[in-house]
């Protein structure tokens, strides 16, 4: 991303004039601060943010890239990877690092098998990955990057792994399986038991993405197991600056031993700068993470992060039993923990005109597609703005039922349209040209501070609407994906 009419100046500037500027530059950002956003940060309180920025600045410049000679890293990596490892039930074989985030983790994870089968079954041509429809979006990432076919089979009506769909995907190009803990869109937790059994029966390993749940679900009571306690289960990948509470930038991945790890590790002995390896997918490795994760964990302890855990889980029965209460709305599936959708399970109220509304009032809406609904991801400091929500959710509804038409304005069309359209290649080459156009230098919508207002929708969205208006008929008659 860049600006072409920006330049590296001649000399330096004011330090606390550019500070400044650096704060103003947030206030078209997410209020998340304000509660008004339901994601992309997990705030644990204003004293432990203070806490991670000094244990952050402390590594402000230490390098991971060679952990000899930042041997108080590798430290903290490998307390850091042993304290989830005893969290997941694990023993004193199982192995792993701390990587940049949960799509790094479900890469290298990807990677891993790939690696493994490329050894042990050489005669696979086109490794295949077998997930439920549900599993995170990086998954299909490392698909793309590594050349494996992820292969995603509908949930079941409960909004989880189908355990006996999966098993019937499976061939001789399968490598490995994927089950959630929970999952993304839905808050829900796959049957990983089920997954582990048939996992174990057909030789294949189980990676279970517990990136959104690794820090949150040990500390909830009558859960079934999901980690190593599943005899199945060779992975699980768990990220730290989630509900782990730490600065971003941390997560860890995780295997039952050694021998599974190994094949993460890249190592090259001939090039000519010296023999080089490494485990994860960057070279240098900023070591604020990995301090801010360390001291995250040591200084809310189990009970700290126990105590957390009832408090969301509070916020979240409130939340669920006041959708539950409007008329016309349903929480899909049965949530386990902070994070849920909800949805119309007639199909006859637009959840993204009512997601447009809720956005008129301030709030921070995350849109989910197949079925239409809103997502949601908890943290204690929503419990401030629960009732105020509610009261703008049913406002939205009622308003969206008064004014059918309000599903033909704003994104809602946009949205409906990219759920709907079934040439999902258009939408995914307009989706790329969004990405072409953030990036550019000639292409940047003009910010704020240029003096004039940033386009409220990109050309190419521009483009897919009037494309929904052309192939509108084609929708009114039940064409879909």
């Amino acid at each position: 991303m860049s600006d072409s009419g920006v330049a590296i100046p001649e000399t330096g500037g004011d330090r606390d004039a550019l500070l400044a500027r650096l704060a103003g530059f947030r206030e078209g950002d997410v209020k998340w601060r304000e509660n008004r956003a339901f994601g992309l940060v997990y705030q644990h309180s204003e004293g432990h943010t203070e806490f991670l920025k000094a244990a952050h600045g402390l590594y402000l410049s230490a390098n991971g890239l060679n952990p000899m000679a930042f041997k108080s890293l590798q430290r903290m990596e490998r307390e850091v990877v042993g304290m989830t490892a005893r969290m997941f039930h694990g023993d004193e074989a199982v192995t792993g690092s701390m990587t940049s985030g949960g799509t790094e983790s479900l890469l290298l994870a990807v990677l891993t098998y790939r690696n493994r089968a490329r050894r042990k079954r050489p005669w696979i041509r086109r490794p295949e990955i077998i997930v439920p429809e549900s599993a995170h979006v990086a998954l299909i990432k490392a698909g793309e990057y590594f050349d494996v076919k992820i292969v995603p089979v509908p949930c079941g009506p409960d909004y989880r792994a189908d355990v006996r769909a999966m098993e019937r995907r499976i061939n001789r190009n399968t490598i490995a399986l994927v089950g959630s803990a929970p999952c993304y869109p839905y808050g829900t937790l796959d049957p990983i038991g089920e997954l582990g059994e048939l996992a174990a029966r057909r030789g294949l390993p189980l990676h279970v993405d517990a990136c959104l749940g690794g820090f949150f679900l040990p500390w909830l009571e009558g859960l079934p197991p999901f980690d190593f306690r599943v005899p199945g289960v060779t992975s699980i990948s768990a990220d730290i600056h989630k509900y782990g509470y730490a600065a971003k930038g941390a997560s860890t991945l995780l295997y039952r031993s050694a021998d599974w790890f190994r094949d993460q590790i890249f190592a090259e002995v001939d090039w000519c700068g010296g023999a080089y390896g490494g485990a994860t997918m960057a070279g240098t490795r900023p070591g604020g993470p990995i301090a801010a994760a360390w001291a995250s964990l040591h200084g809310l302890g189990r009970n700290g992060y126990t105590e957390n855990a009832r408090a969301v889980m509070a916020v979240a029965a409130r939340f669920r039993e006041g959708i539950r209460a409007i008329p016309g709305l349903a929480v899909l599936g049965d949530p386990v923990m902070g994070v849920m959708a909800y949805g119309s399970p007639d199909g006859k109220l637009s959840l993204y005109a009512v997601a447009d509304r809720l956005e008129k009032k301030g709030w921070h809406v995350d849109r989910l597609q197949r079925p239409e609904s809103v997502h949601m991801i908890l943290n204690p400091g929503h419990a401030v703005i629960v009732d105020e929500y509610l009261a703008d959710l049913r406002e939205a509804v009622d308003y969206v039922r008064a004014h059918p038409d309000a599903a033909l304005e704003g994104s809602a069309p946009m949205y409906g349209l990219m759920a709907k359209m079934p040439l999902r290649r258009v939408v995914k080459k307009n989706l790329t040209d969004i990405f072409m156009q953030m990036y550019s230098q000639t292409g940047h919508a003009e910010t704020a501070e240029d003096g004039e207002d940033t386009p409220a929708i990109p050309k190419p969205l521009l483009q897919l609407m009037r494309l929904k208006a052309r192939l509108g008929r084609l929708f009114s008659r039940g064409g879909g994906a």
